[in-house]
């Protein structure tokens, strides 16, 4: 079993923010605390996830948008080929 250590953090939030923290506790029957880690935990995933996508997009890795890109190496070689 693995054990992870907590650190206690201090926030303060915009009131519109802390009711809808609120809100989603009482809904789930959650601690607001426990509302703000899974949102805390989910953004960071939804980073990464939109940060993979970007990367995938701009280095050819997606197939769907592949022909969208000019490699570097091929528009210098058409650049020069009309500078001829």
């Amino acid at each position: 079993m693995t054990l992870t250590r907590s650190v206690r953090r201090s926030v303060t939030l915009p009131a519109q923010v802390a009711r809808q923290v609120d809100s989603l506790a009482k809904r789930r029957r959650l601690s607001d605390n426990r509302v703000l880690v899974e949102l805390i935990e989910e953004g960071i995933e939804a980073s990464k996830q939109k940060e993979k996508a970007f990367f995938d997009l701009v280095n050819g890795r997606n197939k769907r948008y592949k022909e969208w890109l000019t490699p570097v190496a091929e528009a210098k070689a058409k650049a020069r080929a009309k500078g001829k």
